[in-house]
């Protein structure tokens, strides 16, 4: 194990941020760069090395992390660096932007705060870049076999990453300009800076994989001529149908979709616009939707220049510790303050949007909404709780509903749908359609990263089996696996 003392003698430290006035003035990441390397070795030795240590079932990925806590702690950061890679192809991402579940599953974590997992990892993967240690590993022979991968989130990157090393010959599809999917267009830079991403890339073209960006597979290729080209075929598309909220005014100029918005202002940081056309400069800013995308909105309306920020959420306040019907390890559904809340604004719980309110242009203006509550297992509107908020811009932050089903790609490829609208699949993640397999949020629905490069590496497995007949590649979950929640 790390330092047997180490939880009794060192108390949980997180990565430093930098002054909310001087990081809402840009676009960098919000942590201080370098604050974590001087703690962290003691963060890591506050790890048990438990008999069951019950964070490798609260992440799906398997993660080996009372290992890698151990190297961290005697600082053997490319031994550290191999641990961590042999479970996540990714680990970059997943240390910036995973709600980490495995911390919530920490056996520490019953009395005490648990430990940093999430501060070490990133620690540990930037230090590998750093050193070097992060290196191309192309297959040492071809199979002669290609597959087509359709997204390139981190479901489709790791079942391309996967099946090239392999030995497979893979193409990635991307419909968007750059190679990333949502955590190009859907992640802020002050949450993860691109050049993770960049470098990634770098390295996967180095070990063979191809990418072909501005390509939409149902419209731009049709789906059926895809797959005569290839021996498989991974759908990685995500679930990208956003959750519209149908009231009057929904139509006013002003009301847009979360991954309307948010797209444009990655765009401004690739230097591909000056200023975006959805701004919230000078503008009160709604944002409907209380999670991860909702707080996203926020940190962009901030850096944007709003002139105010307020954040609804339909259900009521979540609490500060764990309800005891959400017992260790289970995942809590606690209040959460993001770097984005730190920021400012204004968050309103248990109430729901009656109607937008525009000018006489057809602009939105403002929203009125009324408190509810939950009554004999509905929703309740509550009698004279009605108000009006200004807001000339309102994002849409509601969640996702499935995979995108209006470029024809369901349909061309004869793929059957679940009873949710994801994409079925069997045991091997593979379709009703021959050598067609799906990975990620399309077949699984909305879901975090973690599960996304889980199903990514774990689709790969199948698809390497069909196309060999046998695969030594690790497949850390099934399709049916669900998270450690109640």
């Amino acid at each position: 194990m790390a330092d047997p003392k180490g939880f009794l003698t060192t108390g949980r430290e997180v990565a430093e941020t930098r002054p909310v006035t001087e990081r809402v003035r840009d676009w960098n990441e919000v942590h201080v760069p370098g604050s974590l390397l001087p703690i962290i070795s003691k963060q890591a030795g506050r790890c048990m090395d438990c008999g069951i240590p019950f964070c490798h079932n609260g992440c799906p990925l398997g993660n080996l992390i009372p290992e890698w806590n151990d190297y961290a702690y005697r600082e053997d950061w490319a031994a550290a660096s191999e641990r961590l890679h042999a479970t996540n192809n990714f680990p970059e991402f997943t240390g910036r932007l995973c709600p980490a579940p495995c911390e919530s599953a920490c056996v520490l974590g019953i009395n005490q705060p648990a430990v940093t997992i999430k501060n070490v990892e990133v620690s540990i993967i930037d230090k590998a870049w750093g050193n070097g240690d992060v290196t191309p590993q192309p297959p040492e022979r071809l199979s002669g076999k290609t597959v087509a991968v359709i997204g390139s989130g981190p479901a489709g990157l790791a079942a391309a990453q996967q099946l090239t090393r392999a030995g497979h010959t893979v193409a990635v599809y991307e419909r968007a300009d750059r190679i990333g999917g949502l955590l190009r267009y859907g992640i802020p830079e002050f949450k993860m800076e691109k050049s993770h991403i960049n470098r990634r890339i770098e390295q996967m073209r180095a070990e063979g994989t191809k990418f072909r960006t501005e390509t939409e597979i149902g419209r731009d290729i049709d789906a059926a001529r895809l797959r005569r080209r290839y021996d498989a075929v991974v759908i990685a598309a995500g679930a990208t149908v956003s959750r519209d909220l149908p009231v009057p005014g929904r139509e006013l100029n002003g009301v847009h979709f979360a991954m309307e918005y948010l797209p444009l202002a990655n765009k401004v940081q690739e230097g591909d616009l000056t200023v975006s056309p959805i701004t919230a400069e000078g503008k009160h800013v709604v944002v409907i939707g209380g999670g991860d995308t909702g707080a996203d909105c926020v940190g962009t309306a901030h850096r944007q220049g709003a002139l105010s920020v307020t954040q609804l959420e339909i259900m009521p306040r979540p609490g500060d510790e764990r309800n005891a019907n959400q017992p260790w390890p289970t995942f809590p559904m606690l209040y959460k303050v993001t770097s984005a809340h730190e920021e400012g604004g204004e968050r309103v719980y248990s109430v729901s949007t009656t109607h937008f309110e525009g000018d006489e242009d057809g602009n939105v203006q403002a929203l009125h909404l009324v408190e509810v509550e939950f009554k004999d297992g509905g929703l309740e509107q509550k009698p004279g709780t009605e108000r009006r908020i200004p807001a000339q811009l309102v994002t849409l932050a509601m969640g996702f509903t499935g995979t995108d089903r209006s470029n024809g790609l369901v349909q061309q490829f004869g793929l059957e749908l679940d009873e949710r609208g994801n994409v079925a699949r069997d045991a091997d993640f593979a379709t009703n359609v021959d050598g067609v397999f799906v990975a990620g949020d399309a077949g699984r629905g909305q879901s975090l990263i973690v599960w996304a490069i889980a199903e990514g590496r774990s689709a790969a497995r199948g698809v390497d089996r069909f196309l060999t007949g046998a695969s030594a590649l690790p497949a850390p979950i099934r399709p049916t696996d669900r998270a450690l929640m109640v």
